[in-house]
């Protein structure tokens, strides 16, 4: 077993086991608390084509039972603690998740640890209904199918185009066998790490992994790429951000539209830059596009920005919601806005502003041991430095306008960027998106 403090601040402990499993731990002495999650690295980008939605099943099944509890069983236990499980799966990662009263901490590690390490893929016809259902609830969903459909638009062809949630043929067809070697291929300790923040002690946390987690051999070592499939590797290329448009009809009351394109990998340093720069563009309801979409106008409900970093590359993108009468002049008012943000990214008072929320929102969020939790496992796992509180607030007070301005040059010009769009029509869809440059001569089907 070794132990590593390289780029961690004296919040927090890492260990490696001889096995390759990590464990990270932040101290919170003054909860009874602790948040507890498991965090492998694989997602959606690590399958193929032919298995769309197959990290996404697997993170279910985890709940179907295990060599010694059965789904039930799992079910009571929790519930007995007063405590949650959960599970998530994103584009590049799956957790395991709960959060529990101290002294329940072992009892949660050892089933929580079969779960990962022993599931028995049981009641797999039952809970495929259960993701069917679910696909289903989210093609029913326009708000949230709009953010897959600009993800085939910015991504084309690439994994990370893909909806993690994956398609209802591959869920409908998996089988047990296909399940396990999935598990066997992904679920390695040089892949796994285990986060706890809250009332715990490191090192007896670390004897509980040393316990329960499986003998793996010391050559996995602690990075990921160790265990990257060749679909994993082929998410490592630079998608094709040639600006796209992409829609899909469904008879809707409202436009969804979203408008988005290339971002910032995220170990670049820029990240906390574009933080700000969202801030002032849609980031906060005194922003630009809040205030003159909706508050100005009331052409919309719902307007924001937002952003993803990924490995390798990321997105950045605007979200509204809009009523067919309106489409035209808000999509007209958002065109404006990104103009004005590549010519006048901020004012002073904008940027000062945006910094100043931006570090209350940090600062809020690590009030939740839930929070400081997923942070620490989700740096780890991505091979990211774990920031103290202080060199995140730095970080964000050395934002300046020069900074603002070039990213927002390089990541928010109209006629550089791809739109998607859920409505009714599409012909009204295409005159709408005009004043955004956006290609509109041949726009791809997202159904």
């Amino acid at each position: 077993m070794t132990a590593e403090r390289s780029g961690v601040s004296d919040e927090h402990r890492i260990t490696t086991l001889d096995s390759g499993v990590r464990v990270v731990t932040e101290r919170v002495p003054s909860v009874r608390s602790v948040a507890l999650g498991f965090w492998i690295a694989t997602g959606s980008v690590a399958e193929h084509e032919d298995q769309a939605g197959i990290s996404h099943l697997l993170e279910h099944m985890l709940f179907r039972g295990t060599e010694r509890y059965g789904s039930q069983e799992i079910d009571e236990i929790f519930d007995a603690m007063g405590a949650e499980i959960n599970a998530g799966t994103d584009k590049e990662a799956t957790s395991l998740y709960t959060r529990v009263l101290d002294r329940h901490l072992e009892h949660a590690f050892e089933v929580m640890s079969d779960m990962i390490w022993q599931p028995r893929f049981g009641e797999l016809e039952a809970e495929r209904e259960v993701v069917l259902e679910e696909i289903a609830m989210y093609e029913d969903d326009p708000q949230d199918r709009v953010f897959d459909v600009l993800g085939k638009a910015i991504f084309g062809t690439h994994p990370l185009g893909r909806a993690v949630i994956g398609t209802a043929d591959v869920v409908g067809s998996v089988t047990r066998e296909q399940l396990a070697a999935f598990h066997a291929e992904r679920y390695l300790p040089g892949s796994i790490v285990i986060a706890a923040a809250g009332s715990v002690d490191h090192d007896a946390l670390v004897a509980l992994a040393e316990r329960y987690a499986p003998r793996g051999p010391a050559g996995n070592g602690h990075s990921p790429e160790a265990t990257l499939s060749a679909a994993a590797t082929a998410a490592a290329v630079i998608p094709d951000f040639t600006p796209r448009a992409q829609f899909l009809q469904k008879d809707t009351e409202q436009y969804h539209v979203c408008v988005g394109g290339a971002g910032l990998g995220r170990a670049d340093e820029r990240r906390f830059a574009l933080r700000v720069l969202e801030g002032v563009l849609g980031g906060t309801s005194s922003s630009r596009l809040f205030q003159e979409v909706r508050e100005r106008r009331g052409l919309a409900y719902s307007v924001f920005t937002f952003s993803n970093l990924y490995a390798h590359t990321g997105e950045v993108g605007l979200y509204v919601g809009t009523r067919p009468d309106n489409i035209r002049e808000a999509l007209a008012v958002v065109a404006a806005e990104l103009e004005r943000c590549v010519e006048d990214p901020a004012t002073k008072e904008e940027l000062v502003r945006s910094r100043e929320n931006l570090k209350g929102r940090v600062v809020l969020g690590m009030e939740s041991t839930g929070a400081r939790m997923s942070r620490l496992g989700a740096s780890l796992l991505n091979e990211m430095p774990i920031l103290s509180v202080n060199e995140m607030i730095e970080r964000i007070d050395s934002v300046e306008i020069d900074a603002v301005r070039a990213l927002a040059g390089e990541l928010f010009v109209p006629g550089g960027l791809s739109v998607a769009g859920v409505g009714p029509a599409e012909s009204e869809f295409l005159a709408a998106i005009e004043p955004l440059g956006a290609a509109t001569g041949a726009p791809g089907s997202a159904g």
